[in-house]
């Protein structure tokens, strides 16, 4: 038996020294699901199937609902870690919204071949306390869940580790940053935008100059069409719901003001996932109702303000309108032909009895701390996001950070899509934060799929 563990440690200790994960010994020990099972909080859920090279579990880590008081009630916290290896650099991921049901590897873990765990945020479902006070949902709180799962796994990972994420994601990483800057070595922040002073926006300014002229002009057109049409396309959004389960009156009200929401929402939800390769496809007045109905569908999706689709992400809305700020784009194009002015602010998209009040200042002290003391901090944008139009900004303080814009790049902009030289730099960036410039790549695996921001309903980061 003795000779048999020192084969199998042997051949554990070879594998790291290849770059390649340690497989379990023959004697049946499983030194990583050990070491997970010995930390404090954490619960291992199971281990799914996944690529060669890897393994994916499934998690939970128990946190306190308020971290001022752990004595008023916890919540479960659900994560996934995909392991590589214990000698390779770890990735946060933080998604800033549910858990995405498909583990994959983030641009970072890639370009770092690393370990990789990804954390669903504070109160979205089910990473919820069963009686949740919402005031408890706020950028701080959800920061000290960052720090403590991140401090609790470094007793198994013990290298680099840095923060990454996408739109809210990139956002809630940041945020992490700004409250405890030493839990990581760098964060990478995808997409990500800050609305400094919530009544000083400028999207309108954005949305007026994107794309070129005609692409606007018919999205208004396309809009006016809609509008005007609205008994029409109100039946035919009344029988899809119908068929697909879908109600309205927990929290928007009615269907007409989904479907008023639906066509205000159109133009920055076309510039943010979509762009112009697809103008052509925005059907001209007079389309039939089955070419407009779809175009909507596809831009923005009308089960987005169903209560289905709201509810899932009240989280989001309530942050919106207590801390975030929120984009407030002009109807004014479509004023005449609107029944419900202001219908997507975030008081409208959250049930009535949680309270809301908005409590500015937050975001432009995180601005501050970006520009004044902010370090080893990377943001990639797209030009043609509008989302882009209020980023995060570096300064005279900022230390060995860097922010690029991705020529055209729209909601869903990367690394691997900026000019030649600027990727290089910017990869070979990462891979010095996370100390892996002499340690070898992987090549893609079926893991590296696009699922760094998952697609969310219309304004929506």
């Amino acid at each position: 038996m003795r000779i048999r563990r020192w084969i199998a440690g042997l051949a554990a200790g070879c594998a790291v020294l290849a770059g390649l994960p340690a497989a379990a010994d023959p004697a049946g020990t499983d030194e990583l699901r050990d070491r997970l099972d010995a930390v404090p909080g954490l619960t291992v859920l199971g281990e799914r199937p996944t690529e060669p090279g890897f393994r994916l579990f499934d998690l939970t880590y128990a946190q306190p609902a308020d971290h001022r008081d752990p004595a008023a009630g916890a919540f479960e916290q659900r994560l996934t870690l995909l392991h590589r290896d214990l000698a390779r650099p770890t990735v946060a991921y933080t998604t800033g919204y549910g858990l995405p049901a498909r583990a994959s590897r983030t641009e970072p873990t890639r370009l770092v071949d690393g370990n990789q765990i990804a954390l669903e945020h504070r109160f979205f479902t089910p990473s919820r306390p069963a009686d949740p006070d919402w005031a408890d949902l706020n950028i701080w709180q959800a920061a000290t869940d960052e720090h403590r799962v991140i401090q609790a796994l470094r007793s198994i990972y013990a290298g680099r580790w840095l923060t990454t994420g996408a739109s809210k994601g990139g956002m809630t990483a940041v945020y992490h940053r700004r409250y405890y800057p030493r839990d990581v070595d760098a964060t990478i922040a995808y997409v990500a935008p800050n609305d400094v002073i919530n009544d000083r926006d400028r999207y309108d300014e954005f949305l007026a100059t994107v794309g070129d002229e005609s692409c606007r002009a018919a999205l208004t057109a396309a809009q006016r069409d809609a509008l005007t049409r609205r008994p029409e396309l109100l039946e035919r959004l009344t029988a899809h719901a119908a068929a697909e389960g879908l109600t309205f009156d927990r929290i928007i009200g009615a269907p007409d003001r989904a479907l008023e929401a639906v066509v205000v929402d159109a133009p920055f939800a076309f510039w943010q996932y979509r762009g112009p390769q697809d103008c052509a496809a925005i059907p001209a007045p007079g389309a039939s109702l089955d070419e407009l109905w779809n175009f909507f569908d596809e831009t923005v999706e009308f089960s987005s303000y169903a209560d289905q689709g709201l509810e899932a992400y009240v989280p989001y809305y309530y942050q919106a309108g207590t801390q975030l700020g929120w984009p407030a784009v002009s109807d004014e194009p479509l004023a005449d032909l609107l029944h419900h002015r202001s219908i997507g602010e975030p008081r409208n998209l959250v049930p009535r009895d949680i309270d809301m009040r908005f409590r500015p200042g937050a975001m432009a002290e995180i601005a501050a701390w970006v520009a004044a003391r902010g370090s080893e901090l990377m943001f990639v944008n797209g030009s043609a996001d509008p989302w882009s139009a209020e980023p995060f900004r570096l300064g005279p303080g900022s230390r060995d950070s860097y922010d690029y814009l991705v020529p055209g790049g729209n909601h869903g902009s990367k690394i691997e899509d900026l000019p030649a030289a600027e990727r290089a730099e910017a990869e070979a960036t990462v891979r010095r934060w996370a100390g892996a410039e002499q340690l070898p790549a992987r090549a893609r695996t079926a893991l590296d799929r696009d699922d760094l921001l998952p697609r969310t309903p219309p304004l929506l980061p």
